[in-house]
C-alpha cells in the first residue's frame, strides 16, 4: 500500500510539473517569436516560386490547347541549357577547389545521378497527365512531402515535432478543399486510358523530387548553390539532349514556329530557370519540406490565373483551400526544425575543454580533490607552525621571568636597576 500511494504521488507531483511548465509557456508566449520578419520573409519568397510554377503551368497549357505543342524534354532542355551557361561557366572560371574540373574528378557521378534524377522528375509528371485526371495528379503529387520528411529525417537528420505533422496535415486539408472545388466546377479533366500508369507516374515523380531536393538541400548548406546548379545544368542538359532526340524529335520536327510560339517557349524557359535559381536561397532559408507546402498553392494561382485566361469557373473553396494551405504552412515555420544533435556528455566535455578546463570530467574531478587535500594540509601545517611559534614565544617568556626573579633573589642592589629594564623587555616581548 505504501509503494502504491509513493506511486501516485509521484505520478500527481509529475502532472503538476508539467502543467506548470505548460502555463509557464503560455505565459511566456509572444508572438512576435512566431510573427517575425524570418517567417514573413520565407512566406513571400515561398509564394513567388509557387508563382513561377504557375507560370510554367500557364505556358505549358497554352502550348497545349492553343498550339498543340506537347514537347517536354524541349521546353526541360532549355531551362537546362541556360543553367549550364550561367552557373557551369562560373565553375570554369573558378580555381582550386571549387573549379568544375576539380568537382568532375571527386564526385561527377554523384551528379550524374543527381541530374538524371531531376530530369525524369520533371519528364514523369508531365507524361502522366495523357493517362490520368487533373484531380489524380494534384492529389498524388502531394506524396513529394511525406517522402521529403522521411528523407530529411534519414539523410540530413531533421527532427520533426508534433506540430509539423499538424502542419503538414493542415495543407494536405488544403489541398483536397481544391481539389474538391475542381469537382463542384467540373474542372476533372485530362485522360483516362490507362489510370493506373499515370497514377503510377505522379507518385515516382514525387519520389524523384523528393530525392532531388533532398540533395540540393545538403549540398546547398554543406558546399555551394552554384555547385549544384551548375553541375546539374551540366548533367541536365546532356540527359534531356539525349532523351529529347531519341522520344520527342517527330514532334519537336512538327511545330509551327511563329512568334507566339516561341514566346510562349521564352516565357517557360525563363520561369523555370528562376525557379532553380532562386529555390536552393530559398531553401538554404528553411528547408526543401517547407518550400514543398509553400508550392503547394501553384496550382491555386494557376486556377485563379485560368479564370481569367482560360474561363474557369470560380469556387468560394478555392480561396478557403488558399487560406487553409497558408495556415498549415505559417504553423510549420513557426516552430524550428532541429537536427539530431551530439551527444550531450561530449559535447559538454568539449566546451569545457574549450574553456580550458579539463578534458575528462572524472579526472578533473579527482585532481580537484587531490588540491584541496593539499590546501588543507598546508593549512593544518600552517596553523602548527603558528602554534609552535606562539610555544615558542611563551617559553621565553618563561625564561625571562625565572631569570628576573634570580636577578631579584641575588640583592637589592641589581633589583633596583634590573627589574625595570627586564620589565619593559618583557612587555615589548608579549606585545610581539
Amino acid at each position: 500500500m505504501a509503494s502504491k500511494d509513493s506511486e501516485d504521488a509521484s505520478r500527481d507531483t509529475s502532472f503538476d510539473n508539467q502543467s506548470t511548465g505548460l502555463m509557464a509557456r503560455i505565459r511566456k508566449f509572444n508572438h512576435k517569436d512566431i510573427f517575425s520578419w524570418q517567417l514573413a520573409k520565407t512566406l513571400a519568397m515561398g509564394q513567388g516560386l509557387a508563382g513561377l510554377v504557375c507560370g510554367t503551368a500557364i505556358t505549358s497549357q497554352y502550348l497545349a490547347t492553343n498550339f498543340h505543342v506537347n514537347t517536354p524534354m524541349l521546353q526541360s532542355f532549355m531551362n537546362y541549357t541556360l543553367l549550364c551557361v550561367t552557373y557551369t561557366t562560373m565553375l570554369l572560371c573558378r580555381t582550386g577547389d571549387g573549379n568544375v574540373l576539380q568537382i568532375l574528378k571527386s564526385r561527377w557521378w554523384k551528379y550524374l545521378l543527381l541530374g538524371l534524377v531531376d530530369v525524369e522528375a520533371n519528364y514523369a509528371v508531365v507524361k502522366a497527365y495523357q493517362y490520368t485526371t487533373l484531380t489524380s495528379v494534384q492529389l498524388l503529387d502531394c506524396f513529394v512531402v511525406p517522402v521529403l520528411m522521411i528523407l530529411s529525417w534519414w539523410v540530413l537528420k531533421i527532427r520533426y515535432r508534433p506540430v509539423h505533422y499538424v502542419a503538414v496535415c493542415i495543407c494536405l486539408l488544403g489541398v483536397g478543399a481544391m481539389v474538391g472545388a475542381d469537382l463542384l466546377a467540373g474542372r476533372d479533366q485530362g485522360s483516362t486510358s490507362n489510370i493506373l500508369l499515370g497514377d503510377g507516374l505522379v507518385l515516382l515523380s514525387a519520389t524523384l523530387y523528393a530525392v532531388s531536393n533532398v540533395c540540393q538541400e545538403y549540398t546547398v548548406k554543406n558546399l555551394s548553390r552554384v555547385e549544384f546548379l551548375g553541375m546539374v545544368g551540366l548533367f541536365g542538359t546532356i540527359i534531356s539532349t539525349i532523351q529529347m532526340v531519341i522520344l520527342e524529335r517527330n514532334e519537336i520536327a512538327n511545330i509551327q514556329w511563329n512568334w507566339q510560339v516561341g514566346l510562349l517557349f521564352s516565357g517557360f524557359a525563363l520561369c523555370m530557370y528562376t525557379l532553380y535559381s532562386c529555390m536552393p536561397v530559398v531553401i538554404k532559408l528553411s528547408s526543401a519540406t517547407s518550400v514543398n507546402l509553400s508550392l503547394l498553392t501553384a496550382d491555386l494561382f494557376s486556377l485563379f490565373c485560368g479564370i481569367f485566361v482560360f474561363q474557369y469557373n470560380f469556387s468560394g473553396l478555392y480561396l478557403v483551400s488558399l487560406v487553409v494551405i497558408l495556415i498549415g504552412f505559417i504553423t510549420f515555420n513557426a516552430v524550428p526544425t532541429p537536427t539530431d544533435s551530439t551527444d550531450p556528455t561530449t559535447s559538454s566535455s568539449s566546451s569545457i575543454c574549450e574553456e580550458g578546463s579539463y578534458d575528462n570530467p572524472v579526472a578533473s574531478h579527482s585532481e580537484i580533490t587531490k588540491q584541496e587535500v593539499t590546501v588543507e594540509i598546508s593549512t593544518e601545517e600552517e596553523e602548527d607552525d603558528e602554534e609552535e611559534q606562539q610555544g615558542d614565544g611563551e617559553k621565553e617568556v618563561w625564561d625571562e621571568e625565572e631569570r628576573g626573579r634570580k636577578k631579584r633573589a641575588s640583592g637589592p642592589s641589581g633589583s633596583l636597576g634590573g627589574g625595570n629594564d627586564d620589565i619593559v623587555a618583557v612587555g615589548h616581548s608579549t606585545k610581539m
